[in-house]
């Protein structure tokens, strides 16, 4: 049977319009429908992005001089797809490489480096991030195709360990991760640019163009913290910790006119520029981290609110029996055992007594120990116990003040002299910084303020200020330190020859979590000088020495009386030629 060709021609003609039609529709398709975004498509496929690194701003101390700043620092990056394109052997690069991109003792992972430059589906590799100028360019002086460097700086700090535990670090990925770095992480960081561009088998094409956002450094933070004082601070700690085999010690110095620190010293401490080599519990800043009931430097909160309140004045005759029996079990000690004593209000802070100071303040409230807990309460509230201190560093502890109803029956009558309650090295120091302070308490502060990146100063918020007790019970409370710093007190190690100071010591029991319970000591000195117009107040605190030698007159005193002596003359702090003022402290 013969076919029918005129039939198959139709047929095929049928069939090749039908495929020529669908190559039509896809070709308008690409090409009018969807022409937008396959360009768009290509274009972001071509499209090369270049990161513009921001400085990071530095942090100052109260002098302008850099604790931490940002120096120049540059990104070695690979283009394993133009080095595979122009017959480059990744593993040469790697050798050649290798010599400064090791590690200091200058073995360098050659095969991490090879295995890099040999991923030719990628355009972008980094080989080592924030290496120093003088290295890049004795790279860029070997002219390997395909390696490039980026800009991108690099955090140091120019005086080591000082103050590290306040300044904080940065980490890898060049965030602020701890103190002031980690507080002010975004004013300090600033903001990354990029530079965008055309590219073609890894290099420009000239004639797109480039799209480029300019970086925006960050901001500087000037602190209030005097190097010198920090230094000084820091080698007396560390000599302490060492001769009293101390689990850690801290420094705290502040001008109480402003509630600027000018020292946050702790031991042990470590250097950001090695954090290899410090441990957790080091990064931290034990001065608002770490908590320890006062002990007697707590007695100036109860004598404070006895005289705000008119119950008694420094004269106040008070019998001090050698025990205080409170009727249902538990008996108030003093550290020292003693007979029947007669001692004035003056003469129980004097000799640091917590019988006598559990007896002066039931006068709060005579007859009424709800009462007399509320008003107590109150007055440790009001001078920042229980509360952040506004200090404004990460990882601040507010302490434990429970609040007056929830006080056992033990805490009844130590909270009085600085037990069943737990505060921090800033927020203790701060007590008597009000004290020094005509009663206003200043919100402790360490930034001055802040530095543009084109060196314009803007001063930081003024703290607050809150008046705690009258000026009339400070000065009075004030006169009665000073007899604690006396021969007759239990300070007589931070007499400073020719001034007059002011201050308390105290030797608390510590909570251990190793023991479980109070196994350890807390030895104390907080006090301020010239006395009678003060310009500096330091508290010393050392938890956990040991030995029979545990006390805060003979562990913390002598590092004030060395490190405050230092610190008055570095402020040319004068002394101001009065006698103090001689109190009866028996009767």
């Amino acid at each position: 049977r013969l076919g029918r060709p005129r039939r198959r021609l139709r047929v095929g003609m049928v069939t090749l319009a039908f495929v020529f039609s669908l190559y039509g529709g896809r070709l308008i398709q690409l090409q009018v429908t969807d022409s937008a975004g396959f360009a768009a498509r290509a274009a972001a496929d071509r499209t090369a992005d270049v990161t513009l690194y921001a400085t990071r701003g530095s942090i100052l101390d109260a002098d302008g001089k850099p604790l931490a700043e940002s120096v120049d620092a540059v990104d070695v990056i690979a283009d394993p797809l133009v080095i595979a394109q122009s017959k480059q052997d990744p593993a040469v690069y790697a050798s050649k490489l290798a010599a400064y991109l090791g590690n200091p003792a200058g073995s360098a992972d050659v095969a991490a480096l090879r295995t890099k430059l040999s991923a030719s589906t990628s355009q972008y590799a980094v080989l080592a991030r924030q290496v120093t100028p003088e290295v890049w360019k004795k790279i860029k002086a070997l002219g390997l195709t395909g390696i490039t460097g980026n800009s991108d700086p690099e955090v140091v700090y120019p005086q080591g360990a000082l103050a590290a535990n306040a300044v904080g670090f940065v980490n890898s990925a060049g965030q602020g991760a701890a103190g002031l770095e980690q507080e002010y992480d975004s004013v300090l960081a600033g903001s990354n640019g990029k530079i965008s561009y055309q590219a073609a088998y890894g290099y420009e094409i000239p004639t797109t163009g480039i799209n480029e956002k300019a970086a925006v450094d960050g901001t500087s933070v000037e602190t209030t913290i005097d190097s010198k004082i920090q230094w000084t601070a820091q080698q007396a700690l560390d000599q302490v910790v060492k001769s009293t085999d101390a689990d850690q010690a801290t420094i705290v110095v502040m001008d109480p006119r402003s509630g600027a620190v000018l020292a946050l010293a702790s031991s042990p401490s470590y250097d950001p520029s090695d954090l290899s080599a410090a441990t957790a519990a080091e990064l931290g800043d034990a001065a608002v981290s770490e908590v320890f009931e006062p002990g007697s430097v707590a007695k100036v909160v109860t004598m404070s609110a006895e005289l705000q309140q008119g119950v008694t004045n420094p004269g106040t005759k008070v019998v001090v029996p050698p025990l205080l029996y409170t009727g249902d079990g538990y008996t108030v000690h003093d550290d020292t055992t003693h007979g029947t004593e007669h001692l004035t209000l003056n003469g129980i802070l004097a000799e640091s007594s917590n019988i006598g100071t559990d007896l002066s303040s039931e006068q709060l409230a005579p007859n009424d120990m709800t009462e007399r807990n509320a008003i107590l309460y109150d007055y440790f509230s009001a001078f920042g116990l229980g509360r952040t201190s506004g200090l404004g560093l990460p990882g601040e502890s507010p302490g434990i003040l429970a609040p007056a109803a929830d006080w056992n029956h033990s805490q009844q009558y130590t909270v009085a002299f600085g037990q069943g309650l737990a505060v921090n090295a800033i927020q203790a120091t701060s007590v008597y910084a009000t004290i020094a302070n005509q009663g206003v308490r200043v919100t402790p502060t360490l930034v001055k303020g802040y530095v543009s990146a084109d060196g314009g100063f803007t001063p930081a918020a003024a703290p607050a200020r809150t008046q705690v007790v009258s000026a009339k019970v400070a000065n009075e409370v004030s006169e009665m330190l000073e007899s604690v710093v006396s021969d007759q007190g239990t300070a007589a190690a931070a007499e400073i020859p020719g001034y007059r100071v002011a201050g308390k010591t105290g030797t608390a029991n510590r909570f251990v979590a190793s023991c479980s319970g109070y196994c350890g000591h807390t030895a104390s000195f907080i006090g301020y000088a010239p006395a009678d117009s003060p310009r500096l107040v330091m508290g010393v605190f050392v938890e956990g020495p040991q030995g029979a030698n545990y006390f805060g007159g003979s562990v913390a005193a002598p590092v004030f009386q060395k490190v405050m002596s230092y610190a008055l003359q570095e402020q040319s702090v004068a002394p101001t030629g009065t006698k103090a003022p001689d109190l009866p402290l028996k009767w």
